[in-house]
C-alpha cells in the first residue's frame, strides 16, 4: 500500500491514472494528452505498474495499459480518482485533449469500417436481423444481473455494451488489433467503463479460472479449426453454476463463405455443438434456432439460420462458516 501511494503521488502519474480511468490507452495517446516525452512518459507508466496501480496489456507491436481493478490496490485508485476535482484546470485540459484522442480513434475506426461495408452487409443480408438475434440473446440469458462477462472474440464490443445493464465488469477478447480499436471506440460512446478489451486467443484465454459468470462466444467458431479446444478454454472460466452462451449458424451450404471470408466450419448441428459443451464439462440447457425472414431467404437453401445454445457449469459453490468448496 505504501509503495502504492508512492508511485500515485506524484502530479504526472495522478493525471495518467485519471486518464486511464476513462479507459485503455497507449504510450502514444498519453505523450500527445499530456505533452511530455515518450521516453518520460514510459517511465512513469513502469513506476505505476511496479506499484500494482496499472495493468501493461501487449497487442500486437501496441503495448495498452489500464487501471488495476483487483482488491485493496484497485479501491485505493477509485478512491483518488473520485476524490479528484475535475473542474480544475489541469485535469479538465487533459480530458478535453483524450476527448480530442478518442475522436480521432473514432475516425479511424470508421474509416475501416467504411472500406470493409461491403464484404459486411452481404454476409449480414444472408441470415436473420441482427436486432433478432441480439433480442434472443438478452433472452436466453434472463434478466437477473451477474457480476462477470466474458466475451470471447469480442469483435466490435457489440456484447459487451448490449449486455451492460446486466453484469458489474466485463472483458471481451479478439486477436485482432482492428476490432479491438473498433471495440474500445463503442466502449467510449457508450461511456462504459466497467468493460475492457484485450489481445487474445480463444484457445489460451489468459483470463483466472472460475472467473465468470457468463461467457459468449458470438460468431466465432466457425473460423476455428478446432472449436472443442476453444468451448474448453470457455468452460475453464466459467464459476460453478455459470453459463456459456455460443451464437453461430447452423449448417448450409455456402461454399463462398469458406473460400472467400475464411469460414472453417459451414455450420453446426444441434448435437455436434452439444457434444462439444457436454466434453468440456458442461450442461446443455436450452437451444434456440432462429431462421431467416423470407425477405432474407436469397432462394431457400441459400439462406442461414443463427442457433443459440445455452449450457451451464454443473458445479455448485458450497459455503459454510468456516470455508466454501466446490462440488458438483
Amino acid at each position: 500500500m505504501v509503495a502504492a501511494l508512492r508511485a500515485g503521488g506524484e502530479p504526472s502519474r495522478l493525471r495518467i491514472l485519471t486518464l486511464l480511468a476513462e479507459g485503455d490507452l497507449t504510450v502514444k495517446d498519453l505523450t500527445g494528452i499530456l505533452g511530455q516525452s515518450q521516453p518520460r512518459i514510459s517511465r512513469h507508466l513502469k513506476l505505476l505498474t511496479e506499484a500494482g496501480l496499472v495493468d501493461r496489456f501487449p497487442e500486437g507491436a501496441w503495448v495498452y495499459y489500464r487501471l488495476a481493478d483487483r482488491g485493496a490496490v484497485g479501491a485505493l485508485v477509485g478512491g483518488l480518482i473520485a476524490a479528484l476535482d475535475r473542474a480544475d484546470p489541469t485535469t479538465s485540459r487533459d480530458l478535453e485533449r483524450l476527448a480530442a484522442v478518442k475522436r480521432a480513434h473514432a475516425e479511424r475506426t470508421a474509416a475501416y469500417f467504411a472500406a470493409h461495408a461491403g464484404d459486411w452487409e452481404r454476409l449480414r443480408s444472408l441470415h436473420v436481423e441482427e436486432a433478432r438475434v441480439e433480442e434472443a440473446i438478452r433472452s436466453i440469458l434472463g434478466n437477473a444481473p451477474f457480476a462477470a462477462l466474458l466475451d470471447v472474440g469480442t469483435g466490435t464490443g457489440r456484447l459487451l455494451t448490449l449486455l451492460a445493464d446486466r453484469y458489474d465488469r466485463a472483458v471481451g477478447i479478439d486477436a485482432s488489433h482492428d476490432m479491438l480499436t473498433a471495440a474500445r471506440s463503442e466502449l467510449d460512446r457508450a461511456g462504459l467503463t466497467r468493460a475492457r478489451v484485450q489481445q487474445g486467443d480463444v484457445h489460451a484465454l489468459g483470463q483466472p479460472r472460475d472467473a465468470f459468470d457468463v461467457v459468449t462466444i458470438h460468431q466465432v467458431l466457425h473460423y476455428l479449426d478446432d472449436p472443442g479446444s476453444a468451448i474448453r478454454e470457455a468452460a475453464r472460466a466459467l464459476r460453478p453454476g455459470g453459463r456459456l452462451l455460443v451464437v453461430d449458424f447452423a449448417p448450409h451450404a455456402l461454399e463462398f463463405l469458406r473460400e472467400s471470408h475464411a469460414h472453417r466450419r459451414l455450420g453446426f448441428a444441434h448435437a455436434d455443438l452439444a457434444r462439444l459443451m457436454e466434453q468440456a464439462g458442461l450442461e446443455l440447457v436450452e437451444i434456440r434456432d432462429l431462421p431467416p425472414s423470407p425477405d432474407r431467404a436469397c432462394g431457400g437453401d441459400g439462406a442461414l439460420t443463427v442457433t443459440l445454445w445455452l449450457a451451464r457449469d454443473p458445479r455448485i459453490l458450497v459455503a459454510s462458516d468456516t470455508h466454501s468448496k466446490v462440488t458438483t
